[in-house]
């Protein structure tokens, strides 16, 4: 079994009052430094959106009422889809829920950077069509095969 670094989880920072766009955004980049790079390669030229909710239409579209029950979504097109001829457009996204993350966090007492980690490696995850037993090992530092 691998081991995942010693500094994981990483304590979540102090915050005078909740944290922002800006400091959920930062927080997003230094969790998918984290990220093994078994799942990281599937992602080229990743942006970060942080949001403080999912519109309704998006909402309507996963059959959702409550935007609290949305942290996150992937947006982009497979590797296996892209073109060399791909506009701006076909970017990848990962857009972040602001206030569906905090109130998470709120309830859960795990630390914010943790949780942002595991969202985003949920949602690389199930857009490409890894089962939730791949994701566990892949978060875990587990080989998926063990």
């Amino acid at each position: 079994m691998t081991t995942p670094p010693a500094s994981f989880p990483p304590e979540t920072p102090a915050f005078d009052s909740a944290p922002t766009l800006d400091d959920l955004e930062r927080l997003a980049h230094e969790a998918f430094a984290e990220i093994p790079e078994a799942l990281r390669r599937h992602v080229v030229d990743v942006v970060f959106r942080i949001d403080d909710f999912a519109p309704a239409d998006v909402l309507g579209d996963l059959g959702l009422d409550n935007p609290f029950d949305l942290m996150g979504l992937y947006h982009g097109v497979p590797l296996g889809e892209k073109s060399v001829m791909a506009s701006a457009a076909d970017v990848d996204i990962i857009f972040l829920y602001r206030r569906a993350i905090l109130d998470y966090w709120c309830e859960s007492g795990e630390s914010l950077p943790h949780i942002i980690r595991h969202v985003l490696i949920h949602e690389i995850g199930h857009h490409f069509g890894f089962s939730d037993a791949a994701m566990a090992a892949l978060e875990g530092g587990v080989p998926e095969d063990a």
